[in-house]
């Protein structure tokens, strides 16, 4: 299987839905992989890239003490494959010295590389099918926005100037993220 390293970018809240999505870089140029990814997902992946110390573990750093507590290490995590605007994924746990394959949501396999300090990779076939530059999310994105607004304001008169509308690329308030 070919696979490209992929970091995480940042992670996005779109304006119009707070929809959340984590954008992840290719390593080696710049494409990227935007994933959609459920509020819960997002602030688990948020709370440990910003090194935030909660009193009590979230559902993943619960995961990745019962991993270690059974001396089975998270080796990296893929996204497999993309099926339906679905993203699947793979954990590579190595149990006794044997490398076992385990599926599991994108989402959720980030969230516990993030904890596991482990690559992230991506299939081929994921970033040629999904894989895009700055210029082409920033255009998705606005066009999303922009039917939005064309919803929301079908009843007003005027032009909409969506300009100002900061697209989901730049909207990001983690402080706020789940309150």
């Amino acid at each position: 299987i070919n696979m490209e390293e992929i970091t995480i970018e940042s992670i996005r809240v779109n304006l119009s839905n707070y929809q959340r999505v984590v954008i992840l870089k290719l390593k080696s140029k710049d494409l990227y992989i935007p994933i959609w990814v459920g509020s819960n997902e997002a602030d688990s992946i948020a709370v440990k890239l910003q090194k935030v110390n909660l009193p009590r573990p979230l559902t993943h750093d619960l995961m990745i003490v019962l991993l270690e507590k059974l001396n089975v290490s998270i080796e990296y995590v893929l996204i497999d494959s993309m099926k339906n605007e679905t993203f699947y994924a793979k954990l590579a746990l190595k149990i006794n010295d044997k490398v076992e394959f385990i599926d599991s949501r994108a989402s959720d396999a980030i969230a516990l590389a993030v904890r596991a300090a482990c690559p992230i990779y991506a299939n081929d076939n994921v970033v040629n099918n999904v894989g895009v530059s700055l210029d082409h999310m920033a255009k998705t994105a606005e066009n999303k926005s922009q039917k939005y607004l064309n919803k929301e304001n079908k009843n007003q008169s005027g032009d909409i100037d969506i300009s100002e509308f900061a697209d989901f690329l730049d909207s990001l308030d983690l402080d706020n993220l789940g309150k």
